[in-house]
Formats: structure tokens, C-alpha cells, sequence
């Protein structure tokens, strides 16, 4: 449900919730996109930081620079105009990825939880444009949107200790790459050689919340030459719009 108002929640005694609705969907959280993208331009007063989720932005306010009331008078105004404000169009972001083997231990788990063969989970998986709903977890963790049913998977039920970094993962029906070497619990079925977080880069984080992600399946050969590149600082990802112009 898309609420008609936003409601506005406490949370702590220098920032509140600004939620726009009670259910992961594609719609509200372009409405969330398009509320958080507007107060980075408006330069509303106080406004020390709008960190956006799935279904609401979490507000950061100084205190004694800004009147609360005031600050939620206008979001609110804010979020009707940006109703008729046209905003970027989302990019695609190709992530070259490594399927099985080595790079996807878990590969051949989903492809029998799912009643299909590992070639079947690659070609389902690489089929999407999957809508980045948000980051979190860890610098650089996007929530992916839009994995088809038919491959979803249930987590580990211990999560293993550590998770290389680059790791492509399925838990239940979402999909995610881990941006660094961490503890998971997540079904690993392949690795990419690129860098999702560095940060001495601006932005430090390779995707953005509102954006796509579409995973592009590679041999280890071609794995080991991307990698070279990216340690080389040579590589550069390939982005698209949705129509797949350039």
C-alpha cells in the first residue's frame, strides 16, 4: 500500500521517519527515490542526512538549526512536487559474473532445490534487470528486486564464516553481491571481479538506490582478465539505459 500522506515516525531525538508506505514495491520505492533525490537538491534547512530504504527515509535534523514542524511541513511539500517533477532516467549496470565452480559453491544446491539444471538457474538469473531498492548490511550491499520465483532459494541455515568479496548470492526470493569479504549465510552461485565499494572514490559506492543491476554470465578466463583490469584501475563498467541504448 502507497499511504496518500506520508506519516512521519520518531526516531530519536534528532531525526524521524518519513514513511511513504507499508509494502515492498517497485512503485513506492521510486516514490522514495524521487522524495530523497529532491531533498539533496533543496537544501532544506537542518537537514544534516535522508538515508532512503525500501518504503521511507530515515531524517537526520539538527535540533538547533531547524523547527521539526517546520522540517515535516516541508517534506510534505516536497513530496507533492515531486509527483509532476521528471528526475534521472535509472540506469543499467552490467556485473560480469562467474557461475559455478570455484566462484559458486551453491550453484548446483539451487539448480536441484529449483528442479533445474545449473545451465537453466544461469540463464534465469542473467535474464533480469533487477531494481536496486536500497543499500545497506555493509558499504555498498545492494537489496536486488525482480529475481524470478523459480530460482528462489532458502538461506543457509548456518551462515558460513566468511564470504569472498565479489560473491553473487540468492536468499529466498532476493539476489545480492557482497561488496567485501564477510560473514553470509546467503547461497553463493558465482563471483564478479568488480569492485562494488571503494572508498577513496566519489562516490565511493559503484551502484545507486533507484538504478538496475543485470548480471552478465563470463567464463574464468574472461573473470581473471576483468580482474586485472579492475586492480589495474583500467576497467570500466558497462552502463545502459532501459531501452539498452548506452
Amino acid at each position: 500500500m502507497i499511504y496518500e500522506r506520508p506519516r512521519f515516525l520518531p526516531g530519536g531525538d534528532s531525526a524521524f521517519f518519513v514513511e511513504l508506505g507499508d509494502a515492498i514495491d517497485p512503485e513506492l520505492n521510486r516514490r522514495v527515490r524521487r522524495l530523497h533525490l529532491a531533498i539533496q537538491e533543496s537544501a532544506l534547512p537542518g537537514v544534516v542526512e535522508a538515508v532512503p530504504a525500501y518504503r521511507s527515509l530515515l531524517v537526520y535534523y539538527g535540533p538547533q538549526r531547524t523547527d521539526p514542524e517546520a522540517l515535516r511541513n516541508g517534506i510534505e511539500a516536497l513530496l507533492r512536487k515531486t509527483e509532476s517533477t521528471d528526475f534521472p532516467e535509472p540506469k543499467v549496470t552490467e556485473i560480469p559474473t562467474c557461475y559455478g565452480g570455484e566462484y559458486g559453491q551453491d550453484l548446483e544446491f539451487v539448480a536441484e532445490n529449483s528442479g533445474l539444471s545449473t545451465g537453466d538457474v544461469i540463464r534465469i538469473h542473467s535474464s533480469e534487470n533487477y531494481l536496486i531498492h536500497m543499500l545497506g548490511f555493509m558499504p555498498g550491499f545492494a537489496y536486488l528486486g525482480g529475481m524470478p520465483a523459480s530460482i528462489a532459494t532458502p538461506r543457509l541455515s548456518t551462515p558460513r564464516s566468511s564470504i569472498a568479496a565479489g560473491s553473487v548470492g540468492i536468499a529466498g526470493n532476493q539476489t545480492g553481491i557482497y561488496p567485501a569479504e564477510s560473514p553470509g549465510g546467503w547461497r553463493i552461485i558465482g563471483r564478479t571481479p568488480v569492485e562494488l565499494f571503494r572508498a577513496e572514490n566519489e562516490p565511493p559506492a559503484l551502484l545507486r538506490m533507484g538504478d538496475y543491476v543485470r548480471f552478465v554470465s563470463i567464463g574464468a578466463d574472461e573473470f581473471d582478465r576483468i580482474r586485472e583490469e579492475v586492480e589495474r584501475g583500467t576497467y570500466r563498467v558497462v552502463e545502459t539505459s532501459l531501452t539498452g541504448e548506452g
